[in-house]
């Protein structure tokens, strides 16, 4: 009998063993119903072994996994309220664009009434854009029509938990970025929870509600996206979420300011988290303005500058502390206010952009 949970997953203290090899460690994770989720991190940091053992494909060594509030250890995957998207899609080459979609619906027990089949069919093609593409064969279809088409299959059944495995990962740029608006506007329609499993950081950012970000096979952090970006827990989450420069540096005795390496001290940042002596700054690109006179926090050379459409990344051979980069937006510039490499300019920010961690 299935609970009145409000959650339509929950880990509770969750390890997943492989012989003497721990791929996921006493994991506690709750994601709420309807909501869409991103596990993000580096290849090998458990990411993957979560989303399988929702999916049933794998069992917890030691813990519990429940969906919608009902234990699901050693349940097989057949029969849990969840279908799964693969990076490949893994599509049928010998049946239609109709067949490949329908075949879940004809494996079900009891059996559907063939009219019923079919009109859940062409529901799911509509869904996902793909009315009329029915009697196409795989081959006949572009990577982006393939992916809607293993969308439709894993809707189709109408599961409680949506479970997507690097499904864009095979796709070109542009095409990426169209199908993260397809996948979140098809995900509030629908209703049901999603969980995308990624290494692009931009993916988890831009398509979930939630990102839960794991290395070593734990959860380091979890937060709305926005959170995770301006708030790092830590200098792993600073440096995998988008990009930051790291600076050595020293929180005085007293607390009341901060000195980089090169002796350059400015005012503790709010963000200091009580950290006292040697620390680690993280800085992200953006939060940082170039001048060309008057007063600034660090002086530099630029180094390289990299034009990339709608801003400019500089870097920057800064006096004493290194490499740093710079990202310019656009649209607050004009063609003589962008630096030349070679080019000695100044650096300023806010001390209150700096989180700062123990080194």
């Amino acid at each position: 009998m299935t609970s009145a949970s409000t959650n339509d997953i929950e880990f509770r203290s969750v390890t997943k063993r492989y012989g003497s090899v721990t791929a996921v460690s006493d994991i506690n994770l709750t994601v709420p119903r309807g909501a869409f989720v991103a596990l993000l991190g580096p290849s090998g940091c458990g990411k993957t072994t979560c989303l399988r053992m929702i999916g049933g494909f794998e069992q917890p060594s030691e813990g519990a996994v429940y969906i919608g509030g009902d234990p699901m250890n050693g349940v097989p995957a057949y029969r849990r309220p969840v279908n799964m998207v693969f990076q490949q899609y893994a599509l049928f080459p010998h049946l239609d664009v109709e067949q490949n979609v329908a075949y879940g619906l004809k494996q079900m027990r009891p059996r559907i009434a063939p009219v019923e089949i079919a009109r859940r069919t062409q529901e799911a093609l509509e869904l996902v854009r793909l009315g009329g593409y029915d009697k196409r064969r795989i081959h006949e279809l572009s990577g982006g029509q393939q992916q809607r088409v293993a969308l439709a299959r894993a809707i189709v059944n109408k599961p409680k938990v949506l479970l997507l495995d690097e499904p864009l990962a095979a796709l070109d740029k542009k095409l990426r970025t169209a199908m993260q608006i397809e996948l979140q506007s098809l995900q509030r329609e629908l209703g049901i929870t999603f969980v995308l499993v990624t290494h692009d950081q931009e993916e988890a950012l831009s398509m979930s509600d939630l990102v839960c970000v794991m290395s070593t096979g734990r959860i380091v952090q979890i937060g709305p996206p926005q959170e995770i970006y301006d708030r790092p827990a830590s200098l792993f989450v600073a440096d995998f979420v988008g990009k930051t420069n790291r600076i050595a540096a020293t929180i005085e005795p007293d607390a009341s300011a901060i000195r980089f390496a090169n002796g350059v001290s400015l005012q503790k940042p709010s963000r200091a988290n009580g950290t006292v002596g040697p620390a680690l700054v993280a800085l992200r690109p953006e939060a940082i303005s170039i001048v060309r006179a008057g007063d600034a926090t660090l002086q530099g050379i630029v180094t390289h500058r990299i034009f990339l459409g709608s801003s400019v990344e500089y870097s920057v051979e800064v006096d004493g502390l290194g490499d740093f980069l710079v990202t310019a937006d656009r649209r607050s510039l004009d063609e003589s206010a962008l630096a030349e490499p070679g080019e000695r300019i100044g650096l300023v920010f806010d001390p209150n952009a700096m989180h700062v961690f123990p080194a």
